[in-house]
């Protein structure tokens, strides 16, 4: 398992370590603007606290000087004693005390404990807006060392609290371009890279570097603390012919400001040797962290934690050679220094852990493998909870790809080498359990939280959001050849902006939510399956192992975990996934043509690949609770796929769909609905769209209108079934409020709140991001494949028409498209049942995280459950399989079991029997009756 060496490395948190100059510096900077009183002070003071000022004053200059020897315990002492002088002549809270306490806190810095170090920080900041108001150089500078220590703690989020306040404090106070903003950026850079954010790190580091060449001397070591930083960047990124001079420019400053032996020196050395050994000269890369080691252990003692990461580093090289008897007990002594100084919970541990799990697995020692790599992903969880606690959800995707490799790496380790231990099975299955759909899951939850209580700063957030993403929609959808491209980008990045801002507030607003969330344990899930269902978990990893030369897509593989209510999980290899994405590719094309007379084939092949192996997990099982990868699986109406003895899944299974086994443990929270059934149909479309230079075309197809658009080159057709379908709804629904014609308007479904359910039957639309991607993309034969691409947001490519579309107006100032983006700020808590009648509303881009669309709009609103379509449906067929739905669920039916049986009617029935007429809509969420 070489490749987990690739992912896991300690390099990218401690470069923050390179802070500590510019930490120390800002430290002297608010010593000398605020000195224990200043000589204008000193003459207003009694003899008595004269007399504790002086004496104060040289134990903090010894002190000083005991610490540029590396006399930390003594230093400390020194300034216990001027703390105890100050305090005793002022009182605890004198700012004449914050300069003592920085000083100590600097000390406990270098130490290594920044727990210490932090709580005196704390203190400092409280004393220091007392004495100066919150508005103010020292509160700033206070709050950039703040921001420093909880980042070496682990704690991003308050790491970026404390940073973003102190730069924003300064560039009110200095303006854009003081040298003093540097720190700030360059600590904000450096949150930002962990989380994933490397275009927003790589511009503040630049920044940072420009104020300071331009205001200091090119040999002023925070210059060199830059350099270093912004090396280490573009060696993480593989670009060794950018860092190589960064590298040799700073070692060079700081060897001529700090001399050879200085731990700063040792830093610069050990970074470099990776650099080499990242470019394959292991040659130049041993001695170099050999002087490195040396120079940290003589500098900081031996149980430093800069000397920890030299450690894993010469551990890591001595792996790559194959000397795992030399490497493993670097790694163990490495661990055990960040155990002792920052807890078992430390990030920091995370790539020791799995680098040791790497030595174990290439010993053979499988068991302890294992057991590393499940302290590994223990700790990622738990450092995982907190950070999804924050931030916009393009930032929370971006924090979660940083560490895929370890996903890999868990599968792998298990699928490939310890297939029949129990204990890398539920590893992997609970590393799966917790991370698939993770995203989703905390905006669904923030969002959940802000719902629940609803005040009315809350309200007026979440409206200023749906707005915000309005907005876009509209500027994103009507673009026209004559707009100024350049302004038109300009335009949309700015509400892209706002966008991701009010992300971020409802993130903070949401909070509190972070001391509710309950840890994910396969225990836990299993407690609410139930006694005749399977829980499968379909997932993909890459398996190095497997991979042919030259081609890294024939290691992606494809497995599944079975889970039961009762017993051990189980699991089966299902293999590449490229030739089961080639089956599904088949399957769907058949699917989408009501003339193929190929779908039981291709449905009977894929079938024999994916579903057959994974049947005979499931013993008496006949429901299926499935959670399908975020790719090409979670597209394919598995109650279609055909059995060994030619029937139908759907004959023999009830299948309801979820992004992952980890919703079943919100399945029984079920909140009070507030509106009576809501249904939209049958919209007053009023006239085509037409652009210049453009035919209009017909939307028929053979005879029958389908429930899809293309606005570049169609014609909108009323859907006749829609207003049947509305019609019978209204009688099996007498309660429900039904808006059709010009009342099924966007500014309407917009106002719905909590509904308990939301019926909706209209034309949907789903528009592939590019030519490229309409190419590769699943949906063969959809009349969306030849439009151009519009927007790289997929929930902007993806959505529902409604009244007014034509003449862009739908109510309210809204424009008639209700894009996945707008969807996903409706208020659907409370929903039972939302059902989009319509076409390809269940399909959308497939990411990491899931299939971005309106499924996933869905979700994020806040609905229990769903029934959306995969292809193009049929008018007629949808309006006869909808009013069949509904009666059984009336009769008390559930909504997945419901749906199975209108199904099976369907496939019995002539004129419906072929799988493109029953088999398009698929259950997501709850599947229980209502």
């Amino acid at each position: 398992m070489l490749h987990i060496f690739t992912f896991l490395r300690l390099i990218p948190r401690l470069a923050i370590l390179l802070l500590f100059l510019s930490i120390a510096q800002e430290s002297v900077q608010a010593q000398t603007q605020s000195p224990p009183a200043s000589e204008s002070e000193l003459n207003n003071l009694s003899p008595a606290q004269k007399d504790a000022m002086s004496k104060a004053r040289r134990l903090l200059k010894l002190a000083a000087l005991m610490s540029q020897q590396h006399m930390y315990e003594e230093a400390i002492s020194e300034i216990n004693r001027a703390q105890s002088l100050i305090e005793q002549a002022f009182g605890a809270g004198h700012k004449n005390v914050g300069p003592v306490l920085i000083q100590l806190a600097d000390l406990y810095k270098a130490k290594g404990n920044y727990k210490q170090a932090a709580a005196l920080l704390e203190t400092v900041l409280t004393i220091a807006e007392k004495a100066f108001g919150p508005a103010h150089l020292n509160v700033a500078r206070v709050l950039n060392n703040l921001g420093a220590v909880y980042y070496e703690m682990g704690d991003l989020v308050r790491a970026e609290t404390f940073l973003s306040r102190s730069l924003q404090m300064r560039e009110k106070m200095l303006g854009p371009d003081h040298v003093d903003l540097a720190s700030p950026l360059n600590g904000l850079a450096i949150v930002y890279e962990e989380k994933g954010e490397y275009a927003r790190a790589e511009a503040l580091m630049l920044k940072a570097l420009q104020l300071r060449r331009k205001n200091l001397k090119p040999d002023d070591p925070r210059v060199a603390t830059l350099l270093s930083n912004l090396a280490l960047f573009y060696k993480k990124h593989t670009d060794y012919a950018k860092a190589e001079p960064l590298y040799l420019e700073a070692l060079q400053i700081r060897k001529n400001k700090l001399g050879e032996e200085h731990p700063l020196v040792g830093k610069l050395l050990n970074n470099l040797a990776e650099l080499y050994e990242a470019k394959g000269d292991k040659q130049r890369a041993e001695p170099l962290l050999k002087l490195a080691l040396d120079i940290k252990e003589k500098a900081l003692g031996p149980e430093h934690p800069e000397v920890a990461v030299t450690l894993s580093n010469l551990a890591a090289l001595y792996f790559k050679l194959g000397d795992y008897a030399r490497a493993e007990p670097l790694l163990q002594r490495a661990l055990a220094i960040y155990e002792k100084k920052h807890g078992a919970n430390h990030p920091d541990t995370i790539p020791i852990l799995g680098n040791l799990s790497s030595v174990y697995e290439a010993k053979g020692n499988i068991a302890q493998a294992v057991e590393y790599l499940i302290r590994m992903n223990d700790v990622r969880e738990h450092h995982l909870a907190l950070i999804l606690t924050t931030g916009s959800e393009r930032q929370k995707s971006l924090y979660l790809e940083t560490f895929t490799g370890e996903t890999d790496a868990t599968i792998d380790l298990q699928a490939r080498r310890a297939p029949n231990n129990l204990a890398a099975l539920r590893m992997a299955l609970t590393t799966v359990l917790r991370r698939k759909g993770r995203v989703l899951d905390a905006l669904t939850d923030q969002i959940a939280a802000l719902r629940r209580r609803l005040n009315p700063q809350d309200r007026e957030l979440l409206d200023k959001l749906l707005a915000a993403r309005s907005q876009l929609a509209v500027r994103e959808l009507k673009g026209s050849a004559q707009d100024d491209q350049t302004l038109r980008d300009v335009e949309i990045g700015k509400l892209e902006g706002e966008v991701a801002k009010l992300e971020e507030e409802v993130s903070k607003r949401s909070a509190e939510f972070r001391a509710g969330v309950q840890p994910v344990t396969i225990e836990r899930v299993q407690q609410a399956i139930p006694a005749n269902a399977a829980l499968v978990e379909l997932t993909t990893y890459y398996s190095t192992a497997n991979a042919r030369a030259g081609d890294r897509f024939s290691a992606l593989h494809y497995v599944a975990y079975v889970l039961r209510r009762e017993g051990d999980p189980a699991f089966v290899e299902l293999g590449e996934v490229k030739p089961i994405v080639d089956l599904v590719r088949q399957f769907r094309k058949a699917l989408a043509n009501e003339q193929s007379s190929d779908v039981k084939r291709a449905g009977r092949a894929l079938d024999e690949r994916v579903m057959r192996p994974v049947r005979k997990l499931l013993g008496d099982a006949r429901l299926i609770l499935l959670s399908p990868d975020s790719g090409a699986l979670s597209l394919v109406p598995f109650n279609a796929l055909v059995d060994e003895n030619q029937r139908y899944l759907v004959e023999d299974y009830t299948f309801t769909y979820l992004t992952s086994g980890r919703d079943l443990l919100r399945s029984g929270a079920q909140v009070q609905s507030r509106q009576e059934p809501v249904v939209i149909a049958n919209p007053a479309f009023d006239q085509t769209i037409s652009r210049p230079g453009q035919s209009t075309a017909t939307a028929n197809r053979n005879t029958a209108p389908n429930r899809s658009i293309d606005f570049t080159r169609l014609k909108i057709e009323p859907l006749p079934g829609t207003a049947a379908e509305a019609s019978a709804l209204k009688r099996l629904l007498p309660e429900a409020r039904v808006l059709t014609g010009a009342q099924a308007t966007e500014a309407a479904l917009k106002q719905v709140a909590g509904p308990r359910i939301l019926h909706i039957a209209t034309h949907g639309f789903f528009l592939p991001a590019s030519t490229e991607q309409q190419s590769r993309a699943l949906a063969d034969g959809s009349s969306n494949a030849s439009i151009a691409r519009r927007s790289e947001n997929p929930l902007l490519r993806s959505g529902l028409l409604l009244a007014g579309v034509n003449k862009g107006q739908s109510g309210a100032g809204e424009d008639g498209v209700l894009t996945s983006l707008e969807a996903a700020s409706l208020d659907l808590w409370g929903t039972r049942l939302v059902v989009l009648s319509a076409c390809e509303t269940g399909i959308g881009d497939l990411k990491s995280d899931g299939v971005y669309g309106l499924r996933r709009a869905l979700m994020l609103a806040g609905t229990e459950s769903g029934l959306i379509s995969l292809w193009q449906v049929s008018d007629l067929g949808t309006r006869d399989l909808m009013v069949g739905y509904y009666r059984r669920l009336r009769a008390g039916e559930g909504r997945a079991a419901a749906l199975r049986q209108v199904q099976i009617r369907m496939l019995r029935t002539q004129n419906w029997k072929h799988p493109y007429y029953w088999a398009s809509f698929i259950p997501i969420g709850d599947w229980r009756s209502l």
